[in-house]
């Protein structure tokens, strides 16, 4: 008995990756240290100063990103797209201080993720877009209004019926099938690299303000992916968002009630299409859907560095021991891969 007691003691310390983090450590009153392992598409942003306090209002969040400080570290970042382009994804040559959580980054759909199975019983933070992640950074996010705005605040210059902004076009797609169907019962005005009508930054929103509804499809059907396309096109473009990605309980747990439509409702993309001609004729019903705009407005994370603070703004209540045995089961939404 006590030679079984020994030989489970040495494992114990003898293999730190597989037994997750320890407790947190006691900082004495210093800041929460994140250190990010990879700017995420090696596109660096400055940490000068108090970053979390200027850009986000937290205290006691020090942000890195100078490896030579691994050791200083409380929390690791490590973005998904550089671990499979990077030489030295992970620091397994470095000693991991006790009590040092590993988070994984990303705001990519699982089908855009690289293959993460061989990291295993490596990570114990995930920090995504998914709400059910330890850290969700979403792609943007309703905020109580300062002042109120007029409830009849849509955009006055329509002449339209619907357009969509779109590069990546791919047949298999079932956004593209819908596009397809639908356009042939009410015109669709394109644009994006795709139609050859791209538009620069400055002419994007202008250009959807004049439409009645946007194409929100996005190009992932997966849990809780809700991008840019939704918060900064639509919403930010004043057009009233047709959508299609995740279900629709996952668009009214982050959107207002009635300011979206969304694909699954309907039987047929023609039942949709009639709606949307009913709709855009009836300017009393239309503006419903931005009545939303006089409490709410939309607030847009586009930028990593509020996303890394939100590891500071969460750290004291994520579990101290959780590891993820299986962050590729976790990530394909195969089977519960974490334990505390």
């Amino acid at each position: 008995m006590l030679f079984l007691l020994l030989c489970l003691l040495s494992l114990w310390f003898l293999l730190p990756w597989l037994r997750g983090p320890q407790a947190a450590p006691d900082r004495g009153g210093r800041n929460l240290t994140v250190l990010l392992w990879s700017w995420p598409f090696n596109k660096p942003l400055s940490l000068e100063g108090d970053v979390c306090w200027d850009m986000s209002g937290i205290p006691g969040c020090r942000l890195l990103s100078q490896r030579s400080l691994f050791s200083t570290a409380d929390v690791v970042v490590f973005h998904s797209n550089e671990l499979e382009k990077q030489r030295r994804a992970l620091p397994f040559d470095l000693p991991r201080p006790q009590g040092q959580r590993w988070a994984w980054m990303s705001l990519e759909a699982p089908a855009a993720t690289p293959d993460l199975r061989r990291y295993s019983n490596v990570f114990n933070m995930t920090v995504s877009y998914r709400r059910d992640a330890d850290v969700t950074i979403p792609y943007g996010q309703l905020q109580p209004r300062e002042t109120a705005a007029p409830t009849d605040a849509v955009p006055a210059n329509k002449t339209f019926p619907v357009c969509w902004v779109v590069s990546n076009y791919q047949t298999r797609h079932r956004r593209s099938k819908v596009f397809q169907e639908l356009k042939a019962v009410i015109p669709v005005q394109v644009y994006g690299r795709w139609s050859r009508k791209p538009l620069s930054a400055g002419a994007l929103l202008p250009t959807i303000s004049r439409c009645y509804f946007y194409l929100a499809f996005e190009n992932a059907i997966s849990k809780d992916y809700i991008t840019e396309k939704l918060w900064r096109n639509a919403y930010l473009g004043g057009a009233v968002p047709v959508v299609l990605g995740p279900p629709l309980k996952d668009y009214q747990a982050v959107a207002p009630p009635r300011s979206f439509i969304h694909v699954d409702n309907f039987t047929s993309t023609r039942e949709l299409a009639l709606h949307l001609r009913q709709l855009a004729a009836d300017q009393r019903r239309y503006r419903e859907y931005f009545s939303w705009r006089r409490d709410w407005e939309v607030k847009l994370f586009t930028d990593w560095r509020p996303r890394l603070c939100a590891i500071c703004s969460q750290f004291s209540r994520l579990p101290q021991h959780r590891v993820y045995a299986s962050l590729h089961d976790w990530v394909h939404l195969l089977t519960p891969a974490a334990s505390c």
